[in-house]
């Protein structure tokens, strides 16, 4: 598990891996983060039927993507990059076809053919094989750009299981003792991988205070009511003073 800011890594060191559903103690689902247009917004496009070849005509940039990975490294001699992924689903970093780079804003994305991949044994990353990309100078000249997929792209999901990024524009609110909403602490506005998720929480008030990093987890977030457009937080003493 990756080292976190001190004053959450004593609170994540004990709580376990994923789970579906979350049971009290686990961690929720991570799934994929929103790029340039805020998840709430996004349009409803079908999603992808990943059985079907990407005809090609659609070469060209969707009109909105996700990241679901960041290039950190080149791997051995023959132009691999390993990638930190910030998804759950492993065919986004193993399953050929067309991905997306992105750099700093305002670099226009660029397509890119993914030819293979495979995650790293016992650890959390992945490396992958792109298209043109043969040596490791080439590779590393990439090593910091995102990862990108369409963000109608979305794996189908199991039951009780949900994309991380329905969560922005919730209301996060205490949970009181019968379940209810209780008092509104702000609203989600990202969310942040640093081995854990954390939910970045903007907080109300002119000038703006700091915001909010929730681990999110089922001990401090359990419950979530997408419909309904909250989340209810039951936080440990001395959490939401940080």
């Amino acid at each position: 598990m990756a080292s976190l800011p001190t004053g959450f890594a004593g609170l994540l060191a004990t709580w376990p891996q994923a789970c579906r559903p979350p049971a009290a103690g686990k961690r929720h689902r991570r799934r994929t983060h929103p790029l340039r247009t805020p998840p709430d917004t996004l349009p409803n496009t079908p999603p992808v039927d990943h059985n079907t070849p990407t005809p090609p005509e659609a070469d060209a940039t969707p009109p909105e993507l996700m990241a679901v990975g960041k290039l950190v490294a080149a791997q051995g001699l023959q132009g691999e990059l390993r990638v930190l992924p910030m998804s759950d689903f492993p065919q986004r970093f193993t399953r050929p076809g067309r991905r997306w780079l992105q750099g700093r804003p305002p670099q226009p994305p660029r397509v890119v053919e993914l030819l293979r991949g495979r995650q790293l044994p016992g650890k959390e990353l992945f490396v992958v094989q792109l298209d043109g990309i043969d040596s490791r100078e080439a590779a590393e000249a990439l090593v910091g750009l995102e990862l990108l997929v369409a963000a109608n792209d979305r794996p189908p999901l199991q039951p009780g299981e949900f994309h991380l990024l329905d969560l922005v524009g919730l209301e996060a609110r205490l949970l009181e003792s019968d379940g209810s909403p209780g008092a509104l602490i702000g609203r989600v506005r990202d969310l942040l991988h640093a081995g854990n998720d954390l939910l970045e929480i903007e907080r109300p008030g002119e000038p703006g205070p700091s915001p909010l990093l929730i681990p999110f987890v089922q001990a401090i977030v359990p419950v979530v009511k997408l419909k309904e457009g909250w989340i209810g937080l039951t936080p440990p003493p001395g959490l939401l003073d940080l």
